[in-house]
């Protein structure tokens, strides 16, 4: 199985976790595009970004060079079309709202690349529906960033039912390129791993 380089990616949505994981894209050096629903919402989403490298580099996390290398890497966008027209992986990162993400995902499937791979950072919804509004199954998959992202070390990759083996390698791969550890998520379950277990600790439905 031929490894797939991810040069491109595309974030939907520039709110808490949409711009953060442009962010740890961009600072991992890979060429992100970023839109939301209103250039305004893209714009402070970028605005965000920038306030969290400074921060890191306050601390000395990075250097003022690689914050501003980080920062040319990412270009806003208006509207799905250009934001996914050359991306290689394209994450959605809405609300959690099923037919919002379905609506979603069938509107970037009839725009992206044919290789292109669609991820959800959903946190429960499930894969398999978003997956089923696409014709590229296959290449549908969660990947979904605990809060904040820039901190928290861990993701959750979420196979759909039609998920290929190659989509979710790829996804695994990608979450060690942004400096994350991936947790394999073989049923796509309501929940996943993280957020069942804690609710069947804390008794949530």
């Amino acid at each position: 199985m031929a490894k797939k380089e991810i040069s491109h990616l595309a974030v939907i949505g520039a709110g808490a976790m949409g711009h953060a994981i442009a962010q740890i894209s961009a600072m991992a050096g890979i060429n992100v595009s970023m839109t939301d629903v209103k250039p305004e919402f893209t714009q402070k989403g970028f605005e965000r970004i920038k306030w969290s490298m400074e921060k890191f580099v306050e601390k000395r996390t990075i250097s003022k060079e690689e914050m501003e290398a980080a920062l040319a890497r990412i270009t806003l966008v208006d509207g799905y079309a250009k934001t996914v027209s050359n991306a290689d992986f394209v994450i959605e990162a809405g609300p959690e709202d099923l037919e919002l993400k379905k609506k979603i995902f069938s509107e970037v499937d009839s725009l992206a690349p044919p290789h292109a791979i669609i991820g959800s950072n959903t946190s429960s919804l499930s894969i398999t529906a978003m997956g089923a509004v696409t014709k590229r199954p296959d290449k549908v998959v969660g990947m979904h960033f605990f809060n904040p992202p820039q901190m928290m070390p861990l993701v959750e990759v979420v196979k759909g039912a039609s998920t290929s083996d190659e989509t979710t390698q790829t996804a695994l791969d990608l979450a060690k390129k942004l400096g994350k550890t991936p947790v394999l998520v073989k049923k796509d379950v309501r929940g996943f791993i993280v957020n069942g277990v804690l609710g069947f600790v804390f008794g949530f439905s």
